[in-house]
């Protein structure tokens, strides 16, 4: 088992740490986070943030979770949220950013969907050496079938103009 396996990488003397590994106690957080440690235990009874427990049960908080407690006292001091609004704009930031990663992923998707479709229409138009044409009936994006619409052709019939 290597040493990345559990959060950390040695190279030339350096420690590197996850940034959800819960490393700082209380106080180290209080302070990197330019706050009171009550002010800690006040936003964990809130729900805003969860640390790590150690064996012996002392709270142990990751470098994301430093960045948490910035961000919410941001949105308190700078935006003048209370702690109910901070709650939900927490929440919101993290559904967006999952959203994000979800469209990402999609994207892909659609692209590697988009590569097999280009390449089984070139593969069945050199089999029946013509062209391609939709025609007919096709599946809408929410997943109903719709009939595409009718081509009008202005036809010049003699003796009527």
């Amino acid at each position: 088992m290597s040493d990345g396996e559990h959060g950390t990488t040695a190279g030339e003397g350096r420690i590197e740490i996850d940034e959800e590994q819960g490393v700082f106690m209380i106080s180290v957080a209080a302070e990197l986070a330019e706050m009171h440690p009550q002010t800690l235990r006040i936003y964990e009874a809130r729900g805003l943030i969860t640390p790590k427990r150690s064996p012996r049960n002392t709270r142990l908080y990751s470098r994301r979770d430093v960045e948490k407690l910035r961000r919410i006292q941001q949105l308190t001091t700078e935006h003048g949220l209370n702690l109910a609004g901070v709650g939900t704009v927490l929440e919101m930031e993290q559904r967006f950013d999952e959203m994000k990663v979800e469209l990402e992923r999609m994207r892909q998707r659609a692209g590697q969907l988009e590569r097999r479709l280009v390449t089984e229409m070139e593969r069945v138009r050199k089999e029946l050496k013509t062209e391609i044409v939709p025609y007919g009936r096709y599946e809408t994006p929410s997943g109903r079938t719709a009939r595409a619409a009718p081509v009008r052709v202005r036809v010049r019939r003699p003796g009527k103009d």
